[in-house]
């Protein structure tokens, strides 16, 4: 039987599976029990084994019949905050216990009709405001590479799954990073793909303007493969796109010469990790000798994306949050007497101390005396940077930039200082912002071989383009 640790890409795995199709219950038997050895990563919240195992016998029965679909075999994990029918989905959140989905998520939808094996539900921070996966109300999600490191966030269960052969690919969700700051601490591939290009019905909502699916594999075959199956117009968003879904998986071929920007300023952030700035001007040094173009461009509105970012996401939040109140499902506190109360402990006990505190702000900038200085100045800086990206990708085929400011960070360091946290998403904030695709490859380890990230942002529904490239990018020969 083979391993799923040797399986690099979906496309080895579906000749295998073509040649032996029992070996597709083998497979998830395997991911099922990494999961139940590495539990003390706590990257997943609820498994379905029985289930899992199941189905795995009805697709290798397809198999056999030479009747199956695209991604026949394919074990995927989800974040907590996609729906899968008649099964619980919390947010990692108190407020939501014991809420069971009525339907299944678009995207995953879509997957199951491609014969894909759900796992299970994946640890996340709550209502995926974090970045570094300690704000779970189910505990902490470990790094597999040292355990007494984050992931990242707030994807970080479905990052670490990954990473640690528990599934071959996870569904995540990216507001500001969330997808690809946790693959680069993880050292795997995350891609974001353009706002609205993948419906966001039966995703529990954080910012309803930022909010995308993403996906977390080891290869980015896989994630290409995922993504031409969960594009696409769905008549349960009005929101989604209706651009054509290109077939990402025949354009993995990067054959041409591409014109590359880097931002001045990302290089020059003070708190940036000398080896990330390295081993970033290495892949810059490798794709010039390759015979692309690499330029610098000066971008000073750097500094303001990550306040604009999290001005307007806090809005949101506090809007689409205000719907769980312990009136119509979820937690209810025990202790109400009045309808005021009620309101009151149900949301002071159910969401924890991050999720209270991004409501708060982000009620006090919507606030009558804080509207315009604040919220309204923000969408302005919002589409000041919008413009700035596009016009640079109007000339640039992409813009290349570090993932994190730094790797993996140890567990609790910034339990204290919220700000320093939110500093960890200081490159990411940039694409969500635009609502642009973009993706973190890895790019090498640190002294402590904590793997390092590199982003690389295309223009809107770009994302063939974006893949091939990165795919290219990921097998030139670095010096550092």
């Amino acid at each position: 039987m083979h391993k799923i640790s040797e399986l690099k890409s979906f496309s080895t795995l579906i000749n295998l599976l073509e040649k032996d199709p029992t070996s597709c219950i083998d497979l998830t038997r395997e991911c099922l029990d990494n999961i139940s050895k590495q539990k003390d990563l706590n990257a997943f919240l609820r498994t379905y084994p029985e289930e899992a195992l199941e189905r795995a016998a009805q697709v290798a029965t397809k198999l056999q019949a030479k009747k199956f679909g695209k991604l026949a075999g394919m074990v995927v994990g989800l974040k907590d905050l996609l729906c899968y029918q008649d099964h619980p989905v919390q947010g990692s959140s108190k407020i939501l216990e014991n809420f069971i989905s009525q339907f299944s998520a678009t995207a995953v939808q879509r997957l199951i009709d491609e014969d894909v094996i759900i796992i299970g539900h994946q640890n996340c921070d709550e209502f995926g405001m974090g970045s570094s996966n300690e704000n779970s109300a189910f505990g902490p999600v470990r790094n597999a590479i040292d355990p007494t490191r984050v992931p990242g966030g707030s994807s970080g269960g479905s990052a670490a799954a990954v990473q640690a052969n528990m599934c071959h690919v996870s569904l995540g969700t990216d507001t500001g990073g969330s997808v690809r700051q946790p693959a680069a601490f993880c050292g795997i591939v995350g891609l974001k793909p353009t706002y609205a290009r993948i419906s966001r019905h039966g995703m529990i909502a954080y910012a309803s303007s930022f909010d995308t699916i993403g996906i977390l594999a080891k290869d980015i075959r896989d994630c290409a493969a995922v993504l031409e199956v969960i594009a696409g117009p769905d008549t349960f968003d009005s929101t989604v796109a209706h651009q054509p879904v290109p077939t990402y998986t025949e354009h993995l071929n990067f054959g041409k010469k591409a014109k590359i920007a880097y931002l001045k300023e990302t290089l020059a952030y003070e708190g940036l990790q000398e080896e990330i700035k390295n081993h970033t001007l290495s892949t810059m040094q490798a794709l010039q000798e390759a015979g692309h173009q690499v330029e610098a461009i000066d971008f000073p509105l750097l500094p303001y994306a990550l306040p604009t970012y999290y001005v307007i996401t806090n809005a949101e939040a506090s809007a689409n949050l205000a719907r769980l109140d312990g009136v119509r499902y979820g937690y209810r506190t025990p202790n109400a007497h009045t309808l005021e109360e009620l309101y009151t402990k149900t949301r002071s006990e159910g969401f924890g101390e991050e999720v209270k505190r991004r409501i708060l702000l982000g009620t006090f900038v919507l606030g009558a005396n804080q509207y315009e200085s604040c919220y309204v100045k923000a969408q302005k800086i919002r589409g000041l940077i919008k413009n700035k990206l596009q016009a640079i990708l109007a000339t640039y085929d992409f813009i290349l930039l570090p993932t994190t400011p730094s790797t993996a960070f140890e567990i609790g360091r910034n339990d204290h200082d919220p700000l320093a946290m939110y500093w960890a998403d200081v490159y990411t904030t940039l694409a969500s912002i635009a609502g642009l695709p973009a993706i973190s490859i890895p790019n090498g380890v640190d002294k402590q071989d904590l793997p390092i990230g590199l982003q690389i942002i295309a223009n809107s529904f770009e994302e063939a383009k974006l893949l091939g490239f990165a795919n290219h990018v990921m097998q030139l020969p670095k010096k550092v």
